[in-house]
């Protein structure tokens, strides 16, 4: 094989490859064309139209149609967008049976064609039963099933929402036409290249391809689910329970006082054992610093006299020596020394 053949294939080769990357950065842009072109005649459809006789100002604003231009004949209408709106509602009810509410509740979606999500339940100390459920009703039956759930007892609480998701249905739509061209495109592509380079290259573009529609569809698949089906939320609970009056002729008796004498003493004694528990460790470290500081204070005091005892001995002068008395006599009748 000659130089010059090899280097006529080398360079076949890098032509095929430039004309391969020019061709999927074409439907990439054409891709994108489209989906703003669709997306435009959607917010078109869903605007409304002028009224009439209004003048057009502006420099880029097109003269009026001629009347003969208008319609052509036989040309049909534009379609009407069906407007998306997500509609959500929370209901607070208070009723004495919660649970025949509950069941009422239940039934009212069922029969509008929902079904039942989330539900929770809990008694509080005083009895009382409160439950929560999450209904999901269908659109154009969701003004009828929330007027049933507030006939099923006292409303505490209504709140009710809509938005308008119309612009953003329709630019979903729209992407999502264009990018299922674009994949069915590269495939097409991959089908007639025969190098294995453009082959490798032809299959990255598809994945990314394919992973931005299956984003753009599950959007979508979303968006449809939350217009076709509102959201009800719904809070049972029951009244609290009034005290009634005593009844007639009701006296207390000897019993019920011993009872509720004996419940005072010992509540009295428990809180007083609490109170001693509180005041205990301040009570033994107050004890304690009372007798370190006496202790010390003996201890000075006992130093002191000490000190003091030893320093008076030092300075005292010395008696006077006693005359001794004489042999065999006795000191008392010793002569007496006059005056």
């Amino acid at each position: 094989m000659t130089r010059a053949t090899r280097t006529g294939r080398r360079g076949a080769a890098a032509l095929a490859g430039l004309a391969l990357a020019g061709s999927l950065a074409l439907t990439g842009c054409g891709a994108d064309g489209e989906a703003a072109g669709s997306a435009a005649a959607d917010k078109a459809a869903v605007a409304p139209a002028a009224p009439k006789g209004e003048a057009r100002t502006g420099a880029g604003a097109a003269a009026p149609p001629a009347e003969g231009a208008a319609k052509a004949p036989g040309a049909p209408a534009p379609a009407a967008v069906r407007p998306h709106v997500i509609r959500t509602a929370s209901l607070a009810i208070e009723t004495d049976d919660a649970g025949k509410a509950l069941a009422s509740a239940r039934a009212a979606a069922e029969g509008a064609g929902g079904f039942v999500g989330n539900e929770s339940t809990r008694r509080g100390k005083d009895g009382r039963m409160t439950s929560t459920v999450t209904l999901r009703v269908p659109s154009e039956r969701f003004d009828a099933v929330l007027g049933a759930l507030e006939g099923s007892g006292k409303l505490l609480h209504r709140k009710v929402e809509a938005q308008d998701v119309t612009e953003k249905v329709a630019d979903v739509d729209s992407r999502v036409r264009s990018q299922q061209a674009s994949v069915a495109r590269v495939r097409e592509m991959m089908e007639r290249a025969t190098a294995l380079g453009d082959v490798v290259m032809l299959e990255g573009e598809l994945s990314k391809r394919q992973s931005d529609l299956e984003s753009l569809l599950a959007q979508q698949t979303a968006l449809k689910d939350q217009t076709s089906l509102g959201t009800v939320t719904v809070e049972v609970s029951e009244p609290e329970a009034a005290a009634g009056p005593a009844e007639d002729g009701e006296r207390p008796s000897v019993w019920g006082a011993l009872r509720t004498g004996w419940e005072a003493f010992t509540n009295v004694v428990a809180y007083a054992v609490v109170a001693v528990a509180l005041v205990l460790p301040f009570a033994a470290a107050a004890a304690v610093g009372v007798l370190g500081f006496r202790f010390l204070r003996r201890r000075r005091r006992g130093g002191g006299a000490a000190a003091a005892a030893v320093g008076a001995g030092a300075k005292a002068p010395a008696a006077p020596a006693v005359p001794a008395a004489r042999d065999g006599g006795d000191p008392a009748e010793s002569p007496r020394i006059s005056d």
